[in-house]
C-alpha cells in the first residue's frame, strides 16, 4: 500500500508571515493563459475517456450477442446412448489437444446424472494416459439432447446432441458458440462417406470445419 504525506494542521503561524503568505500564494497564481490551458487538456481527456468508455460498452455489447442455439436431435433414448463412445473428430479444447486413443464413456446415475469418464493418451499411443470425470445433467424438455456438463460446481458446459444415427453407432456433440465440437463413433473409425457427412452437416450449422482435427485411434485389438 503506498505511503500517505499528510500536513500538519497544528502548525503555529506568526501573523508576520501572514501578509508574506498572502502574497506567496498571489504570485504562485497561474496566470489565465494557464488556466485556460489547463481546462483545454482536463477537456480532451474527458473527451478520451468517453470514447473509451463507449469503446468498452461496444465491445460488451458484441460479446454478449449469442449466436442462435445448434438444432438437437429431437429425442435421445438416455440408456440407449449410455457405454463407450470413440471420438473420431473434434476441435479440441486446450486440455486435450494432442489426445490420441480419447474415449468418452458414459453411465446412468440413479439420480438421472450422467457419470463421464474421458481418457486418453498425451501425444502419443504410449504417452501418459490422462482421465477427467464430468458429471453431466440431463436438462429437462429437450428429450434428453441438452446437457450441462460439468467439470467443476457450479459450473456447467454446453452439451448439445446435434446428430445421431438410428443405430446410434455415431453421434456429434456441438455447442452454441461454436467454438468446440466432437464426433464421436461406437468403433474407432467410421466410413469416409459418413464422415463427409457429418462435415456438411458441421458447415451448415455455422462450424468453421477447417479447425477440426481428426483424433488417431488404434484398433480395439492393439490396445
Amino acid at each position: 500500500m503506498p505511503h500517505s504525506r499528510f500536513t500538519a494542521l497544528g502548525d503555529r503561524i506568526n501573523a508576520s508571515e501572514l501578509p508574506h503568505r498572502r502574497e506567496h500564494r498571489h504570485i504562485g497564481a497561474a496566470p489565465r493563459s494557464g488556466i485556460v490551458a489547463y481546462h483545454l487538456r482536463a477537456g480532451t481527456m474527458n473527451a478520451i475517456v468517453r470514447c473509451l468508455l463507449f469503446t468498452i460498452v461496444l465491445a460488451v455489447a458484441a460479446g454478449c450477442q449469442t449466436p442462435q442455439p445448434i438444432p438437437t436431435v429431437a429425442s435421445v433414448d438416455i440408456e440407449r446412448f449410455m457405454g463407450d463412445w470413440y471420438v473420431i473428430a473434434s476441435i479440441p479444447t486446450s486440455f486435450e489437444k494432442g489426445a490420441y486413443n480419447a474415449l468418452e464413456s458414459y453411465r446412468l446415475n440413479a439420480d438421472g446424472t450422467v457419470a463421464t469418464r474421458f481418457t486418453f493418451n498425451k501425444g502419443g499411443f504410449d504417452g501418459p494416459q490422462k482421465e477427467y470425470n464430468p458429471r453431466g445433467f440431463v436438462r429437462e424438455g429437450t428429450g434428453n439432447a441438452v446437457w450441462g456438463m460439468q467439470f467443476i460446481w457450479p459450473f456447467k458446459a454446453e452439451y448439445r446432441i446435434i446428430y445421431l444415427t438410428e443405430d446410434y453407432s455415431q453421434t456429434v456433440i456441438g455447442r452454441t458458440k461454436r467454438d468446440y465440437v466432437w464426433v464421436m463413433a461406437r468403433t474407432p473409425s467410421i466410413p469416409e462417406s459418413d464422415y463427409a457427412k457429418i462435415l456438411e452437416l458441421l458447415t451448415r450449422v455455422g462450424y468453421d470445419v477447417g479447425q477440426l482435427r481428426s483424433v488417431p485411434q488404434q484398433s480395439i485389438e492393439a490396445r
